[in-house]
C-alpha cells in the first residue's frame, strides 16, 4: 500500500511539473502569435527565428513534445488508477455538491485538447517540417504570416479552434491550481494568489489564442 501510495504521489508530482512547463509554453506561444494581429513584419521575424534557432528547433521543440505526450498519458493512467480505487458507484453520490464540472471531467477537457493539439500539429508543424526537411525550399523569411493567414481562411477550422480554446480554458482553470497543489504550495497566504493568477491566466490566454483566429478570419 506505501508502495502504491508513493507511485501515486510521484506520478502526480511530475505530472504537475509537466503542466507548468506546458504553461510555460503557452505564455510564449500565444505572446509570439499575437504579433501576428499588430504587425505583419514582426511576426515574421519572430516566427523565422522560431523556425530556424538550433535551440529551439532541435532542444526545447523535442522536449515540448515529449511534455505534451507525457501530460495527457499520465493524465489518463491517473484517472483509470483513480477510478479502480473507487469502484463502487453511491447511488446518492452527488459530485456537483463537492465539485465543479471541470475538475470532474477533466480527462474530457484534456481528451478534446489532446485531439486539438493532432490538428494543431498538422496545420503548422507538419507542414513547417515538410518545407524545411523534405522540400528543402530556400529560406524564405517574409512567408509566415501568408501562411498563419491562410489557415484561418474557412469558418469551420475557427470554429473548431475556438471550441478548443475554450476548453483549454477551462481545463486550464481547473489546472493551474491543481499542479501548484501537487508541488505542495499549498499555504493560507499564497494561496488565494494562485487561485487568482490561475483565473486570469486560464482567461487571457486563451482569449489570446481567439482573439487571433478571429482576427485573421475576419482580415482574409
Amino acid at each position: 500500500m506505501a508502495g502504491l501510495t508513493s507511485s501515486t504521489i510521484g506520478r502526480k508530482y511530475a505530472m504537475a511539473l509537466s503542466a507548468m512547463f506546458l504553461l510555460s509554453f503557452l505564455v510564449i506561444h500565444v505572446s509570439s502569435n499575437m504579433t501576428s494581429v499588430f504587425s505583419e513584419d514582426v511576426y515574421n521575424v519572430v516566427a523565422h527565428f522560431m523556425g530556424y534557432n538550433p535551440l529551439v528547433q532541435y532542444v526545447l521543440q523535442p522536449v515540448l513534445a515529449i511534455g505534451v505526450i507525457f501530460h495527457f498519458v499520465m493524465g489518463f493512467i491517473l484517472e483509470i488508477k483513480n477510478n479502480k480505487a473507487r469502484p463502487i458507484k453511491y447511488a446518492n453520490n452527488n459530485g456537483a455538491a463537492n465539485s465543479t464540472w471541470v475538475s470532474r471531467n477533466m480527462i474530457i477537457s484534456g481528451a478534446v485538447i489532446l485531439a486539438f493539439f493532432a490538428l494543431h500539429f498538422y496545420d503548422f508543424w507538419f507542414p513547417e517540417l515538410d518545407y524545411k526537411f523534405i522540400a528543402h525550399n530556400a529560406i524564405d523569411e517574409t512567408r509566415y504570416y501568408g501562411e498563419l493567414h491562410h489557415k484561418f481562411h474557412d469558418i469551420w477550422r475557427v470554429a473548431i479552434y475556438v471550441i478548443a480554446f475554450v476548453l483549454l480554458g477551462l481545463h486550464l482553470a481547473h489546472g493551474f491550481q491543481s499542479s501548484f497543489q501537487s508541488v505542495g504550495a499549498r499555504h493560507p497566504k499564497y494561496t488565494p494568489v494562485i487561485k487568482a493568477v490561475g483565473f486570469w491566466f486560464s482567461v487571457l490566454v486563451p482569449l489570446g489564442f481567439i482573439i487571433i483566429a478571429i482576427f485573421h478570419y475576419v482580415t482574409q
